[in-house]
């Protein structure tokens, strides 16, 4: 099916390293090895691993260049590493400030860096684009791409084509605008900016490439007071350069606030929001675009990965790009265009019943506009599938991707305030909560799910599938060997059969892995690699009744015969429950709930019940204490640790009743008496 697609860098008769972020410039995450097959990855083992200095989230893709790895880890640590022994080179550490670490919103993770004319490029989570002198380690240059004074972050990896380096951003939620930047590798100047939604349309033009473009046809698809709220439309991970039209793609996300009602007036498409928009390279101007979810309203990014390639569609070559965004559609287009070739989608979904093939647009369920009631929605704000790399096999052509079953009640916050700072969805927090009664949670789980999905995307039609024991799950690799490889949330590194989805071989690697695998060949061996270290969004906000200490992150290379051993590590049981003699009434606990959901359960976990990345609360030792509690959230001793002072968004009162909350939920959590049987 796949007629071209080797043509970038790192592919062909070209060094068989890993020179960019998905492999070659088309990121299809396919390594034309084949030392590793179906028949000789029983003999996989260790070559070497190497430790990282967090246990935060992991979610970096190496690269491989001239012998040596590169890799970015948790809080926009740099790391070079000899791609043979695990020895490292260097390490640079951007000394981000504590604090921005609550302006992340899903962990403080890298996707990865960029490498060419010898310098390594990375985006720093406090908004710096840095050069490093590839050898040394040592800044070459940096600029701050960003507002300091806004909450904007940096999560994922940049891309450099010709003498520019691209770099997008994120910070949606907490009410910022979008846009993507161009620099000169050499020097760090600004060469052009894109923004992605129009701003104030009574003030002056950004004197940037979008200006014209923005006019013309983005500012009559919006209504109401959209600027004060920042508008959304981050690009905070998909960014492709495409060699062969000279083209570059960028995948936007979703508006700020959510609820298209406040955000919009619940009027216009929203343009660029949840589109994939094709710019000039050089300029920066406009070329086309396709909106695959108009008037966004529940967090469907347009952001997750995107592959080129040339498909063979009703007997004609058509140069493509492919997605699979959070809305739930496999999307094919014509990336010469921008026109829509087919769509289906690869989850089940009650939110739209198709895609228009006339319009392009979604066949749409009235009621998942939530305007009159509340909907339980699928997919939802988790995505059908999120940020998790993806990987498209020429040999077999199919696409490889882990999906999501999950489901969200969507409704209208009645008492929505804007807050700058904190997140700003504009829906009812209240149908979020998690329940007390673990029968009802349990029900109210059903369904979901994670899974790994081979995908036809000429047919667009399932090939196989396998379920994981976890919602998230790592991203995906394909070999000329007939393999995928993916991790999983559980810690297996897994090696199926691209042909029938068959698990061939896994690794118990001590913590959950969530990253993108990559494969390289120096001095005629083979080596497959992925970092291992679970959290990010998923892993920060899922619930865990017991939750388990985490090891510091690795990076984990594997060859065949390799005999290398992880370090032991015994994560032990789960400190004490917090309980207290104190009393709370049940207004407190009720006013808490709502508070812990909208403020503390993206980071703490759902029912103040966390998977162990961050501290459980139900846990702490400033539970038990009303002054030790105040002193965490209204003074913000712990402020370099990321946990920052709430006192300027909420009252010592509000602060309390979250004290309440918790320390409820902790004495729910308690296990039951046993029984003492009765004496003979």
């Amino acid at each position: 099916m796949l007629l071209a697609g080797c043509s970038a860098r790192g592919a062909g008769n070209g060094p068989a390293e890993w020179p960019v972020h998905g492999g070659t410039d088309l990121e299809q995450r396919f390594a034309d090895l084949d030392q590793i097959n179906t028949q000789t990855v029983d003999r996989l083992g260790l070559a070497w691993s190497f430790e990282l200095d967090s246990s935060r989230g992991q979610e970096a893709t190496p690269i491989v260049v001239d012998g040596v790895m590169y890799v970015a880890a948790a809080w926009s640590h740099v790391y070079a590493i000899d791609a043979r022994t695990g020895e490292e080179l260097w390490h640079f550490d951007p000394k981000i400030a504590g604090r921005k670490g609550f302006d992340a919103c899903c962990d403080v993770i890298s996707r990865g860096v960029a490498v060419a004319g010898g310098k390594v490029f990375l985006g720093a989570l406090d908004g710096r684009l840095i050069a490093l002198d590839a050898k040394t380690g040592k800044e070459v240059w940096s600029v701050q791409t960003t507002d300091p004074a806004k909450p904007y972050t940096i999560s994922g990896a940049p891309r450099v084509f010709g003498d520019k380096v691209v770099i997008g951003n994120a910070g949606a939620e907490y009410g910022v605008r979008g846009y993507v930047t161009a620099y000169a590798a050499k020097t760090g100047q600004q060469v052009w900016r894109f923004y992605t939604v129009p701003g104030d349309p009574d003030a002056k033009p950004d004197g940037a490439a979008s200006d014209a473009v923005l006019k013309d046809k983005a500012l009559p698809t919006w209504a109401g007071r959209w600027y004060e709220y920042g508008g959304g439309g981050t690009v905070w991970d998909a960014i492709v350069y495409d060699p062969e039209l000279k083209q570059l793609y960028i995948g936007v996300g979703n508006g700020s606030p959510w609820n298209r009602q406040v955000r919009s007036d619940g009027k216009g498409d929203n343009l660029f929001l949840s589109s994939i928009v094709a710019l000039d390279p050089d300029t920066g101007a406009y070329k086309w675009h396709y909106q695959e979810t108009p008037g966004e309203s529940w967090d469907f990014t347009a952001s997750q990965p995107i592959i080129l390639a040339t498909l063979k569609i009703d007997g004609v070559d058509r140069k493509v790009l492919m997605q699979a965004p959070k809305n739930g559609f496999f999307y094919v287009i014509d990336r010469e265009t921008g026109k829509l070739i087919s769509a289906k989608n690869f989850v089940p979904m009650n939110w739209a019943r198709g895609v228009d093939m006339k319009t392009g647009r979604p066949i749409m369920n009235p009621a998942a506009r939530y305007r009159s009631a509340p909907f339980l929605m699928y997919p939802n704000a988790l995505g059908g599938h999120s940020w998790h790399p993806m990987a498209f096999s020429p040999k077999t052509g199919l696409v490889y991707f882990p999906v999501y079953h999950s489901k969200m009640v969507y409704g209208n916050d009645p008492n929505f305030k804007y807050t700058p700072g904190l997140w700003n969805k504009g829906i009812d927090d209240r149908n979020l909560e998690a329940p007390d009664d673990p029968e009802v949670a349990r029900k109210g789980a059903e369904g979901f799910e994670g899974r790994l999905v081979a995908w036809d995307p000429v047919r667009q039609k399932e090939v196989w599938s396998v379920a994981h024991p976890t919602l998230q799950n790592g991203g995906v690799l394909a070999t000329a060997g007939g393999l995928v490889f993916e991790g999983t949330g559980v810690g297996r590194f897994e090696a199926r059969d691209a042909g029938n989805g068959k698990l061939l071989w896994s690794f118990e690697a001590n913590d959950g892995i969530i990253a993108g695998p990559i494969s390289y060949r120096l001095d005629g061996t083979q080596y497959v690699a992925v970092l291992a270290g679970y959290g990010g969004g998923f892993g920060l906000g899922e619930g865990a009744e017991k939750p388990r200490a985490r090891p510091n992150g690795r990076v984990l290379v594997f060859k065949l015969d390799g005999t290398g051993t992880l370090p032991q590590f015994e994560p032990g049981e789960p400190s004490d429950l917090t309980i207290t003699d104190e009393s709370f009434t049940t207004a407190q606990i009720d006013a808490g709930r709502l508070l812990y959901t909208q403020q503390c359960y993206r980071c703490h976990g759902s029912g103040a019940a966390s998977t162990g990345v961050l501290p459980d609360l139900r846990r702490s030792g400033a539970l038990a204490s009303r002054d030790a509690w105040r002193a965490v959230l209204v003074d913000g001793v712990l402020e370099e640790r990321g946990m920052i002072s709430f006192s300027k968004w909420l009252s010592e009162e509000q602060i309390e009743d979250i004290r309440a909350y918790v320390s409820h939920r902790a004495r729910l959590a308690q296990p039951a008496p046993q029984s003492k049987a009765a004496k003979p």
